[in-house]
């Protein structure tokens, strides 16, 4: 059964940086756009970036643009999201999904996202 495995949480302080991964089991980032997403204690869950399926071509929010960066990493099937510069509100659990209907963009709403992972938490705190 597919599913997405994320990893690389914890805690980072201000004005560092972490890495998140997703790997995909069952399915592979060569055929699916993927996005990350967060949601804050208290908070909805917020789409903070998304990569396109083939081209790397990307998208972000205004609340991480400059900061975070969505990659993929097709020889391991991984996407990462490489967050530097993380501010206390950048606290939250870090959820990937997979997007299979988007075969030339990306989209950051999550009723396109039809596979997600368990979540990661990433806590920032001096």
């Amino acid at each position: 059964q597919a599913h997405l495995v994320e990893s690389g949480g914890g805690r980072g302080h201000p004005g560092g940086s972490l890495i998140l991964s997703c790997v995909a089991h069952g399915r592979s980032w060569n055929f699916l756009a993927a996005g990350w997403f967060r949601q804050a204690p208290g908070k909805e869950r917020e789409a903070i970036s998304c990569i396109k399926r083939r081209d790397g071509g990307s998208f972000y929010s205004a609340s991480v643009k400059g900061r975070f960066t969505i990659s993929k990493d097709y020889s391991t099937n991984t996407v990462y999201l490489q967050m530097t510069n993380l501010q206390p509100e950048d606290t939250a659990i870090y959820f990937c999904a997979s997007d299979p209907n988007n075969w030339a963009d990306c989209r950051l709403r999550e009723d396109q996202y039809d596979l997600w992972g368990q979540g990661t938490q990433v806590t920032v705190s001096s």
